[in-house]
């Protein structure tokens, strides 16, 4: 058995020859192998109503080494299963470009709803409070993650000050760069399937200096869960070519958004800063049109094309 899928081949074939308990651990992992992956025997058995020894029997009546030994192959399969990108598949009635369309639009307005239903509004207060409280806030997402990261850094740096986003792709570097944080600080990390080793390291590091850290990530079973008690989770889906990270991106856009309404003064100092910085220097005086503006500096190739 050298590969997670073998794993799911012998509990079917060994299903039915199971015990009552064992067999409600067999459908159990058959049904959300990801979720199991990440859960220790005692959890799996809080989650099934029965025993932590129960468990380990089961794992035994596999003719495995213990449940080391099944965690070891279930997280085999995980891997296999996320690394094998194919292209998504459509019916033969939605395989036209509109028929895409309201597929993966539909999909993805499922996963804010289903985001929304699952959400715990007491933690998103508690995280909304401990990002504006922070002295420095730490924001980390790699991978496929990194457009959050970028997204959350570029606007909770306008609302307030002292945040840092996390982008090297070196390790020693990341650790250099957060060396200073400790219990005043927030470590934001972000990271949905597939799960970023750099980016739990560093959640680990934070939590060691006593930093309130803040994990957003899909799944309560996430590894990104093992360094905070603080979760916020949005549905996210490995569909094949692209992962889908509307839900995410919506749950970062919320939280901007309740910091605003929460300490409205303070960011409208720190936006009227940002705009007398953008006038006198004229940042965005050859970068941006805004059609509303009608004092927009345009050059005259620029103003008869759009005129």
């Amino acid at each position: 058995m050298k590969t997670e899928q073998n794993i799911m081949e012998l509990i079917l074939t060994r299903r039915d020859k199971l015990s009552k308990g064992h067999k409600k651990i067999a459908e159990y992992i058959l049904e959300h192998g990801e979720d199991a992956t990440f859960m220790t025997a005692a959890e799996l058995g809080k989650a099934l109503e029965i025993s932590e020894s129960t468990v380990v029997r089961f794992a035994d009546k596999l003719g495995l080494k213990g449940y080391p030994e099944l965690q070891e192959k279930l997280q085999e399969w995980t891997r296999n299963k996320l690394q094998n990108v194919t292209v998504p598949e459509f019916s033969a009635k939605t395989m036209d470009h509109w028929g895409v369309i309201a597929t993966v639009l539909q999909s993805d307005m499922q996963k804010i709803h289903d985001t929304l239903e699952a959400l715990s509004e007491e933690t998103f207060a508690v995280a909304v409070d401990a990002i504006l409280d922070a002295k420095h806030v730490y924001i980390v997402g790699l991978r496929n993650s990194a457009p959050l990261a970028s997204f959350f850094y570029f606007y909770l740096n306008m609302i307030r000050r002292d945040v840092i986003l996390l982008d090297t792709t070196s390790s020693t570097e990341m650790f250099e760069q957060m060396i200073r944080i400790d219990e005043e600080d927030v470590f934001v990390g972000i990271s949905f399937p597939r799960y970023s080793m750099r980016t739990l390291k560093a959640m680990e590091f934070a939590r060691d200096r006593r930093a309130r850290v803040i994990a957003i990530t899909d799944s309560v079973h996430s590894p990104m869960n093992m360094y905070t008690s603080l979760q916020l989770l949005a549905k996210s889906e490995l569909n094949g070519v692209a992962d889908s990270l509307v839900a995410p991106f919506s749950l970062l856009n919320a939280l901007i958004v309740a910091m605003c309404l929460k300490n409205p003064d303070q960011v409208k100092d720190e936006l009227k800063n940002l705009e007398d910085v953008w006038s006198n220097y004229q940042v965005y005086a050859h970068d941006e049109i805004n059609y509303l503006n009608k004092d927009v500096s345009m050059s005259p190739r620029m103003r008869k094309e759009y005129e």
